[in-house]
């Protein structure tokens, strides 16, 4: 939702485009609208899942209000743990087309010739401004001090699951499956 906002250029894209270059976090107000209003499409009405959000407290609740309107419940939050140097070898690896988006990973999900997009062989992947090793350890501070608090707020009302994600991508999801029960 977010990235669809900042590629569209809407207002709401523009201002968290600069924050988001930057490492920053988007401020609750805009990303609680951006979910409300992405939420209560027509495809969401049986229900939903969201990564990366909420990334606050405030975001939760404004989250679990907008599904009590909604006769919804929140079913689990999950949190799948690394550590720090894990977490920006993973991001900085990252590339996307800077045609179709289409996502690639340098290490787990390559493009087959190593720098271009698969669909558009001409077009050299990029690393966006987000993913680059710096912006990755900022937007990691900034985990500590404004997201980790959600570890505790959704542990409290029972909904947190706590998943490893290191391993393969079979063993981090067989684990996730199991802690959701599925």
């Amino acid at each position: 939702m977010l990235r669809e906002a900042i590629a569209n250029r809407t207002p709401l894209g523009i201002e968290a485009g600069r924050l988001v270059d930057v490492g920053q976090l988007v401020g609750d107000d805009v990303m609680i609208a951006l979910v409300k209003e992405r939420s209560g499409q027509a495809d969401a009405a049986a229900g939903f899942v969201m990564d990366g959000y909420p990334r606050t407290v405030p975001q939760a609740e404004a989250l679990d209000a907008m599904l009590s309107e909604r006769g919804q419940t929140l079913d689990a939050a999950v949190s799948l743990a690394a550590d720090e140097a894990e977490l920006v070898r993973r991001l900085s690896a990252r590339r996307e087309c800077p045609i179709c988006k289409r996502a690639y990973h340098l290490v787990s999900a390559p493009p087959r010739d190593g720098r271009h997009c698969d669909d558009h062989p001409a077009a050299e992947l990029v690393r966006r401004a987000d993913d680059a090793p710096e912006t990755v350890s900022r937007r990691l501070e900034v985990y500590q001090r404004a997201t980790a608090p959600l570890l505790e707020h959704y542990r409290s009302r029972s909904r947190l699951r706590e998943v490893p994600g290191l391993g393969t991508m079979d063993e981090v999801y067989g684990s996730l499956t199991r802690s959701l029960g599925i």
